[in-house]
């Protein structure tokens, strides 16, 4: 039977109006990274490579905007194997203020003036809307010379000056042998040197935990499928790659733990020195050990926490029974570098300190109010705390980044603080001088110069 023309004309213009309307729908809000490849490799790196000056260029604008970024070393304080720690506030305050007229108003004072300092908003990815790994230069240097693996990405290079980040290659301390000092002797520890370097120190368990720690796996930017952002395929990532040598080369990430992508934190590697004291891991600290951790990093960090990519990728997983044991029996092994002026209580020894450092001690359990959360001996309460900075500024969109609220962050042991600059769990910090002012404002304490001064003095010591 034939259907009438108006019936016809009916369901056409139905079909058109479905059309339209799918066509103006805003998109449907999503959690996961495409799986199936739209353009080919070469498309996408010409692409990502023609966009880099600009992206760099963007980025490099951002710092030099919120911080002074030269090479500025404090005389006689120097890390464990000799690298300059450096000095001095380094976020530019807003014109015709100073800190201490900042510290005499209160947040919503800042927040309505638009006062709070650039350089204390939340620091975002070098590219943020792409994230992922990235190291910095040194540390691609001498993988690639050791292992022949290269950890260089076609689309990004790490821009953070070299003499503001940790010392490279750090120092190894062992809770097992302290007799020995560093054990790493000087040389960046990869699966070409750790063998000869650690038999007869650690235990055979150890020493295949250690060798798992070298192993690269697979990861979001590094593997073998062709959306990737190293040039040839690649094996991937290895723990220590970011943990260099058990402790921290500044390398960033983003979370894999928040969606949307401009609410998810720029984290900056964390030392593992220390890690058998600590009882919280992961971005979001829901994590309760570090064997929990380990299992966590292979099967979603190291994709952006997007199991359904992880297999597309190659995600490795680690046998908990053994592997990830052996694993997080090495890491507990790492010890904090040596602080000869503190007693067994993680306090000066007054014999051993200078009036400035004792000073500087009474501020930090005092009026500075640091060891509300920081507590000796190893200056940590192995919880969480939500500073509330957004206090300060309004809500706004920083290169890709959406910088709102921080929420819960992790206190993190300053044993050996001035050895894992920058600070903050972003990075945003560059000294100890800048991370003093910071929670000087934040807290509200309301220190003089001179408290402030002789508190950066002390925590040198830790």
């Amino acid at each position: 039977m034939k259907k009438p023309a108006t019936t016809i004309a009916v369901l056409m213009s139905s079909l058109l109006f479905s059309t339209l309307t799918a066509a103006a729908a805003p998109p449907v809000p999503n959690s996961y990274a495409p799986v199936d490849d739209k353009e080919s490799f070469d498309a996408v790196r010409q692409r990502m490579e023609k966009a880099k000056p600009g992206v760099e260029s963007r980025f490099k604008a951002l710092l030099a905007e919120r911080y002074d970024l030269a090479d500025r070393p404090v005389p006689g304080v120097t890390t464990g194997t000799g690298k300059a720690v450096q000095g001095g506030v380094r976020a530019k305050l807003p014109k015709g203020t100073s800190w201490q007229d900042l510290a005499a108003l209160p947040p919503d004072e800042i927040r309505k003036r638009d006062l709070w300092p650039a350089g204390f908003y939340p620091l975002p990815h070098e590219n943020h809307p792409e994230g992922g790994m990235l190291f910095p230069q040194h540390e691609i240097d001498a993988i690639k010379k050791q292992d022949g693996r290269d950890l260089a990405r076609f689309d990004l290079d790490f821009l953070l000056p070299t003499h503001l980040l940790p010392e490279f290659p750090p120092a190894i301390y062992l809770t097992t042998r302290p007799d020995l000092g560093d054990v790493s002797k000087g040389q960046v520890i990869s699966l070409s040197n750790y063998y000869e370097t650690f038999s007869g120190v650690l235990n055979p368990k150890q020493l295949e935990g250690l060798r798992l720690l070298l192993t690269p796996f697979p990861q979001q930017q590094f593997n073998a499928t062709i959306d990737r952002r190293s040039l040839k395929p690649s094996m991937g990532v290895a723990c220590f790659d970011c943990h260099v040598n058990g402790h921290t080369n500044a390398a960033d990430h983003l979370v894999g733990d928040i969606r949307p992508q401009e609410h998810r934190h720029r984290i900056e590697t964390p030392t593992l020195r220390g890690v058998n004291i600590q009882r919280l891991f992961g971005s979001q600290r829901a994590l309760k050990t570090v064997e929990d951790f380990t299992e966590f990093e292979q099967r979603a960090a190291y994709f952006d926490g997007d199991p359904a990519i992880a297999t597309k990728k190659g995600v490795n997983i680690l046998e908990r029974g053994s592997q990830v044991h052996f694993m997080g029996e090495f890491e507990a092994l790492l010890d904090f570098p040596p602080a000869p002026k503190l007693d067994v209580f993680g306090k000066l020894d007054p014999a051993k300190a200078t009036p400035a450092e004792l000073h500087g001690q009474e501020v930090f359990f005092g009026k500075g109010q640091c060891a509300a959360c920081h507590t000796p001996p190893y200056y940590t309460d192995n919880s969480m705390h939500n500073l509330k900075v957004e206090r300060f500024y309004k809500e706004k969109m920083i290169e890709g980044l959406l910088a709102s609220a921080d929420g819960p962050i992790k206190t993190f042991p300053l044993r050996g603080i001035k050895e894992s600059s920058p600070y903050l769990h972003d990075g945003r910090l560059m000294t100890l001088d800048d991370s003093v002012e910071f929670f000087n404002l934040v807290l509200g304490t309301k220190l003089s110069e001179q408290e402030k001064k002789d508190l950066v003095v002390f925590l040198q010591t830790l």
